[in-house]
């Protein structure tokens, strides 16, 4: 007898992976690929949209004929902030340009000097201003420097709902990436903002569906349930809100340090914008308040300075357990001479504060290294209390990289001692969170009760302020 499945393409910058979940959200089978980058017309790096293609076909066609395996339903869940632009026959008829393309300033400025100003215009879009990370901007650079190959735009696709309709052949807008900082939904109306029909631009966009809507077709002569797929951000936070009823903070560690608030709907402030704050949209429409830190990238760049002059391997720093005593030691002595602490607690924190630390002055590996998540959460609390005010919330989940490493848990425990604290683990977070969101569709058991492992940590401290 077959197991019913539901197979979920996920697709990062890096990698590309296929996932076939069983009825109890286990994953029964993982497939893995990557490919290499093409350019764009500038000689910028973009991701070689053939190649993308090619193996979204080839790959749903292997776990489609697997014998083992009734493929129920199909979903999908991709990196944000990137248009596919096809045209009538919905193949691409430009390059899927790189988020993090330069923008012209002379446009940018263009922009917003029409739209309302920067800040304004910001607030009401929830989108700090990030050039090509907006995805909107892309669309408006090719309608003022590219005319011709606007005109030949049908649709303009976020990624998910491009590799959906390679699938289902149908075309659909998501407000988990439109409402990801790409600079096109006004949050006050929610509805475009005004500058998207002013540009014409409207007409490029495909009808919004709900990210759990499913469209039925029949594929190796069976009929299969195809969702319009999910941005992966909001894709990773479906399983916390399925699983948890008390409101929470999801703090999701990579590259970047994502605290998202599902249960904080207060409109963005500037000062919130200049910290990198941010609206993302959850797949029931409801705005998430998040802040970013780009915590994980210093980690990792520090953490190579510390191999080099402490003369270990780069990895050491998986080896260095909590030490309270350490901590206790840092703070006491606060080796901070020279540093300016105050001005890289400002926004927009964009640089980290163990940089300009001499290494000459610590004694060992250990000692260094917990100044640096010492740093590293400092700043993380400054960040998370951003989208902390205003809600009531009662527990932090920490999930990503730093959910496994202790020095930084117990900090952040201690320093939150009136919310409960979690390192929460759950496998492949974004893949499963764009399959639990047509659950109802395809799969007719209960939701599994042990979909997240938590780990708690207790933030006691002593009189002193330090923690035990």
């Amino acid at each position: 007898m077959k197991t019913p499945v539901c197979a979920v393409l996920d697709i990062g910058k890096t990698n590309k992976k296929v996932f076939l979940f069983d009825e109890n959200y286990r994953i029964v089978l993982e497939k893995s690929g990557q490919f290499p980058e093409t350019t764009d017309e500038d000689g910028d790096p973009c991701e070689n949209v053939d190649l993308l293609t090619d193996w979204v076909i080839q790959s749903l066609q292997e776990v489609l004929s697997l014998e083992e395996y009734d493929v129920k339903a199909i979903n999908f869940s991709t990196y944000g902030a990137s248009f596919v632009h096809v045209g009538e026959d919905g193949k691409p008829v430009a390059p899927l340009y790189n988020y993090l393309k330069p923008y012209p300033e002379a446009l940018k400025k263009q922009f917003y000097d029409t739209y309302g100003g920067k800040q304004e215009f910001s607030r009401k879009t929830a989108s700090p201003i990030l050039g090509s990370l907006n995805s909107g901007m892309i669309i408006y650079r090719l309608k003022h420097e590219n005319p011709a190959l606007f005109d030949k735009i049908k649709y303009s696709l976020h990624l998910p709902q491009y590799v959906s309709s390679l699938i289902s052949g149908q075309f659909a807008s998501d407000i988990t990436s439109i409402g990801c900082h790409t600079n096109l939904w006004d949050f006050d109306t929610n509805a475009y903002h005004a500058w998207v029909s002013n540009e014409q631009i409207e007409d490029k966009l495909a009808p919004i569906q709900s990210a759990d809507v499913v469209s039925t077709h029949v594929l190796n002569e069976q009929e299969r349930i195809v969702g319009v797929g999910l941005h992966d951000s909001s894709s990773a936070l479906i399983p916390y809100l399925v699983s948890f009823l008390e409101p929470f903070v999801l703090i999701s560690t990579g590259t970047w340090c994502i605290s998202l608030n599902p249960y904080n709907h207060t409109p963005l402030t500037a000062e919130e914008l200049q910290y990198d704050c941010l609206c993302y949209m959850q797949y029931n429409g409801k705005p998430v308040k998040a802040s970013r830190l780009f915590a994980g990238y210093e980690h990792e760049q520090q953490t190579k300075r510390l191999a080099a002059h402490f003369n270990k391997d780069l990895d050491f720093y998986k080896k260095v357990a909590f030490d309270a005593a350490i901590i206790h030691q840092l703070k006491t002595e606060k080796k901070t001479e020279g540093i300016d602490f105050e001005s890289l607690s400002k926004p927009p924190m964009t640089e980290g504060l163990f940089g300009k630390r001499e290494l000459s002055a610590f004694e060992s590996y250990e000692q260094a290294y917990h100044q640096l998540i010492l740093d590293i959460v400092g700043q993380q609390i400054i960040s998370t209390e951003l989208v902390l005010r205003g809600s009531t919330v009662k527990r932090i989940f920490v999930d990503g990289g730093f959910s496994k490493n202790p020095i930084y848990m117990n900090l952040l425990a201690g320093a939150f001692p009136d919310l409960e604290v979690f390192a929460a683990s759950v496998a492949q977070a974004t893949s499963l969170g764009a399959a639990l969101s047509i659950h109802r569709h395809w799969n007719t058991q209960t939701l599994p009760p042990d979909l997240i492992d938590l780990d708690f940590y207790s933030g006691h401290l002593t009189p002193d302020g330090f923690v035990k």
